[in-house]
């Protein structure tokens, strides 16, 4: 995936947002004002940071040259992703759909419960 395919795979996640709170470099990503991820991109490579379950983040790390502690971010519950071409695209799309799984069921019983009934389990938690 690319900058832009990642970016679009994004905003297609139920009420995802785009901000650029950190400038014009970092695009932020959040659903009910809570980050599930981070896109950038330097010298025409993109990365992303994901929430990842702290087991999984670690056995991700250990699988994949590309996968680093999250960078700016707490390194137990997120990952930094390189866009390079190393690592299977349906496995970023499940990191991502992970990650925004993980952040929706943080958020505050009401919030989620809301966006169950809207969306459904299956569009939410893939």
């Amino acid at each position: 995936m690319d900058y832009e395919r990642t970016r679009e795979y994004f905003l297609r996640k139920p009420e995802a947002v785009e901000e650029y709170p950190f400038g014009p470099e970092v695009a932020v990503y959040k659903v009910r004002g809570k980050m599930f991820s981070t896109l950038s991109e330097t010298d025409g490579v993109a990365r992303i940071n994901l929430k990842c379950d702290p087991d999984e983040a670690l056995a991700l790390r250990d699988i994949f040259d590309t996968i680093k502690p999250g960078y700016h971010m707490n390194k137990k519950h997120w990952n930094t992703l390189i866009l390079n071409g190393t690592v299977p695209e349906f496995e970023i799309t499940r990191m991502i759909d992970r990650s925004y799984g993980l952040v929706v069921k943080g958020l505050k019983k009401s919030e989620q419960k809301a966006l169950e009934l809207r969306y459904g389990l299956d569009e939410l938690y893939r």
